[in-house]
């Protein structure tokens, strides 16, 4: 017997909002299958709110999340799905009216928000299928940038040695001051060297928006990976471009153009620092990890 079942993941992002909806087709003896059936992203910058000034969510950022939330869930009824989880992350987290707007968009739209931490958030990620992805001798530096954190996971020999998140988000790299940054930058380059000193042959794996992008301006087939070389020639082009010439010559979206630059600059030091010289680009992030939760009833 064939069973296909529908879940919905909504990930609160600093960056953009998504709806991901997924179908998990279940058979006798055979492993589950998780196919996605839609993707719809809303460019809410969140983050433009969280990481400066008194850190509040402005009013008319609040009502586009209550529009959303009252699409999504029309679009989830449309679908026919049957169970569905919303996580907000890092701009919500930092929000000081964070758990005031949660409450106003559950009795507005009777949607309820989890608002998780980093290390929750590593962790869903990291139940993502890589089965296919890792092989079983070699060591691989999972890395998931988002607009307000990256989240770091070492894996070796098949397994999660140690994770971590970084206030590390591309909305947040663009508002800091430079000295900031560079503050941040040593911290992550210190616990890079210092948990993949004794790994052999580390590879990247890149989760997010902006190496997906990257990935497919580069032209690869899926599971091919893309070499340090490369990434650092696009990141030398992209650099020397206005953003306007951005959006008109590489027809970026507005809220892409910007943050792809800091997006590609902590996948090129994550490289160096762990002495990887490839990266893979699975096309999974945290809307993939919810949907494996919630069939998993671990969420």
């Amino acid at each position: 017997m064939l069973a296909i079942k529908k879940f919905a993941a909504i990930d609160i992002g600093s960056n953009a909002i998504r709806l991901l909806v997924s179908n998990v087709i279940v058979a006798e003896d055979r492993e589950p299958q998780f196919k996605k059936s839609s993707l719809v992203r809303v460019p809410i910058r969140l983050g433009a709110d969280a990481f400066v000034g008194e850190g509040i969510i402005s009013e008319a950022n609040v009502t586009r999340m209550i529009n959303a939330m009252e699409a999504f869930k029309l679009l989830m009824k449309v679908h026919g799905v049957e169970r569905y989880k919303a996580c907000a992350t890092s701009a919500m987290r930092e929000a000081a009216n964070g758990k005031e707007v949660v409450g106003k968009i559950l009795s507005e739209t009777g949607v309820t928000i989890d608002i998780i931490g980093g290390k929750e958030e590593a962790a869903i990620i990291s139940s993502t299928d890589l089965n296919e992805l890792i092989e079983g001798d070699s060591a691989y530096l999972y890395v998931d940038v988002g607009g307000g954190s990256t989240e770091f996971t070492i894996f070796s020999k098949g397994e999660i040695i140690i994770s971590k998140s970084f206030k590390m988000g591309t909305v947040r790299l663009l508002n800091n001051k430079k000295s900031v940054n560079k503050e941040i930058f040593a911290n992550v380059e210190k616990w890079i060297k210092k948990n993949t000193k004794d790994l052999k042959r580390v590879s990247l794996i890149g989760s997010g928006g902006n190496i997906n992008k990257l990935f497919k301006m580069s032209g690869r087939t899926e599971g091919k990976p893309i070499s340090f070389i490369y990434l650092n020639a696009q990141y030398q082009f992209l650099k020397n471009m206005s953003y306007d010439d951005r959006i008109s010559e590489l027809s970026l979206n507005p809220d892409r153009a910007d943050v792809i630059i800091p997006a590609t600059k902590i996948y090129l030091s994550a490289m160096k620092w762990s002495g990887a010289r490839k990266i893979y680009v699975p096309k999974i992030g945290l809307s993939d990890g919810i949907i494996k939760s919630l069939y998993n009833k671990s969420l």
